[in-house]
Order: C-alpha cells, then sequence, then structure tokens
C-alpha cells in the first residue's frame, strides 16, 4: 500500500486532533477511527495505517520500561517516577519489571531512548574491547 504525502499529512492531522493538554484523549482516537471509517472515502485505509502509526509513536514515547536487577524500594520508584515524568512529561506510563540476568544495575527505555547502567551492557562493552 503506497502512502502518498496527502494521506501522511492528513494522518498527522487526525492525530493532532486528539492531542488534548498534551496527552492522547481516547474517545476522541476512538472518535476519529470509527468517522473515518463510516466516510468509506478513497484510500481511507491507507490514512488509518497512518493514523495507527502516529499513536503507536505516541504511546511509545509515553511509556517508560525500567528493568532492574533486584525490586526497587518505594522511595527509589517515587523518585524515577517523578525525573520520567519531568523529562517526558506528565501522563508517562511506568513499568517496573525484575530482570535478574541484569546482574547489577538498571535499564530504562523510552520510546527509542534507552538509558543503560547495567553490568550485563558493561561487560559486554568489555567483552567487545577484547
Amino acid at each position: 500500500m503506497k502512502t502518498t504525502k496527502k494521506i501522511r499529512r492528513e494522518g498527522k492531522q487526525l492525530f493532532r486532533l486528539c492531542i488534548v493538554n498534551g496527552l492522547l484523549d481516547e474517545s476522541r482516537t476512538s472518535e476519529v477511527v470509527k468517522r473515518v471509517i463510516e466516510s468509506n472515502r478513497r484510500g481511507h485505509l491507507a490514512l488509518l495505517s497512518m493514523f495507527q502509526r502516529w499513536v503507536r509513536l505516541n504511546l511509545a514515547e509515553h511509556t517508560a520500561e525500567v528493568e532492574t536487577a533486584a525490586p526497587l524500594p518505594a522511595d527509589l520508584r517515587a523518585t524515577l517516577q517523578a525525573r520520567l515524568e519531568n523529562l517526558y512529561g506528565p501522563g508517562t506510563n511506568i513499568q517496573f519489571a525484575d530482570r535478574p540476568s541484569l546482574i547489577g544495575g538498571m535499564r530504562v527505555k523510552v520510546g527509542s531512548d534507552v538509558y543503560d547502567g547495567s553490568v550485563q551492557s558493561e561487560l559486554a562493552e568489555l567483552e567487545k574491547s577484547f
């Protein structure tokens, strides 16, 4: 399915209509999808595909995955959550996971940004240097 400039532009405009106070509004999003499907105009599937791409990117930008070797204490979780919301804006959904394979440290992934301070990554870097 070929995406034209017009479809890309319209998909982005539809996405912008769904943003309220800097956050994606779920009810507006579903209303936009419903109206585009009902219109049944030419290229509506390509338009929905482009709109879905923008929504997916927005959700990834507002979702943080925090992996640690051991469970974090509540005060450290709260501090980390406050700092991530300060960096990436309010409404950032933070998911904590324990991964003993990290050995120690922490890995944080928000959208395409990855902050890796784990012992596992340091060992991998050391192995590469040999």
